[in-house]
């Protein structure tokens, strides 16, 4: 059976997005986005050196024939900045994709719900593929996908926590009201944390940090590679349902009882 990720009209075979910040190397981030079977690569355009045409950007070390590029618009405190920063990834990426951050705090990186949205309109309307980051707020999921984004992608905890999902609650709703990809993106710490996304039917997730700060970055990006592949196939296969006794997995109806020794 073909399963495979699709948004905006665009099928991935794989539902792992790949980050591009915090390697030791670029010769590291370049194998690993190679280990992680990914077909999207997020790259954060404010953080490129573009003054300098001669100089080697992240952009240089990815192939741009194999992977989606997703501009993102990291870094950017207002409203105002990530929309500037959107319209440069456009014309530096030569893509109309972008995921969306508006981060106003530098301690928590929490996202702005309401800045967020603001943009996303404005950006829907210049005609961009819209891939918001959020809190785990249904609510907002709900107004981003009413606005046109392609996806929601809620965030399973705090950036670069590694702390996994503490959000599941909240993003069971997302997904049972979501009729666009649910893409859980930061917080995730190990491939168990991405199957137990896909288990409960997130439609992908986005790893960077817990990929890029491995002490084997590219191992690390295999490992999750087949944490989203075990998560989404037990999705598929449905799962028991939790029950509060046990239930015996061998036969109890029909079997002999053990002969009574007289004395």
């Amino acid at each position: 059976m073909e399963d495979r990720l699709e948004i905006a009209g665009k099928q991935f075979d794989s539902r792992l997005i790949v980050g591009t910040g915090r390697y030791s190397t670029m010769e590291d981030m370049a194998e690993s986005i190679e280990a992680s079977g990914t077909g999207m690569v997020t790259v954060a355009i404010r953080r490129l050196d573009l003054d300098d045409p001669n100089k080697k950007t992240i952009l240089d070390y990815i192939d741009w024939n194999k992977y989606q590029i997703l501009p993102n618009t990291a870094g950017c405190r207002t409203v105002e900045e990530a929309l500037f920063i959107a319209r440069l990834g456009k014309a530096v990426g030569n893509t109309n994709w972008v995921k969306l951050e508006v981060i106003p705090d530098p301690k928590y990186l929490l996202p702005d719900p309401i800045g967020t949205l603001e943009a996303a309109e404005q950006l829907v309307k210049e005609g961009f593929i819209v891939l918001p980051y959020i809190h785990a707020d249904p609510v907002l999921a709900k107004r981003l996908e009413d606005v046109g984004c392609a996806t929601v992608m809620p965030l399973g905890s705090a950036i670069g926590s590694g702390q996994g999902i503490h959000t599941v609650e909240e993003v069971k709703i997302i997904i049972e009201q979501a009729k666009v990809p649910v893409v859980i993106d930061a917080g995730l710490g190990v491939p168990s944390d991405a199957s137990e996304a896909l288990e409960m039917g997130a439609d992908a997730v986005l790893v960077n940090s817990a990929i890029a700060q491995a002490q084997d970055p590219a191992l690390m990006a295999r490992a999750f590679k087949q944490g989203v592949e075990a998560g989404r196939m037990a999705y598929l296969a449905g799962r028991i349902p939790k029950k509060a006794y046990a239930a015996a997995s061998s036969p109890t109806e029909d079997v002999p009882q053990p002969m009574s020794v007289s004395s």
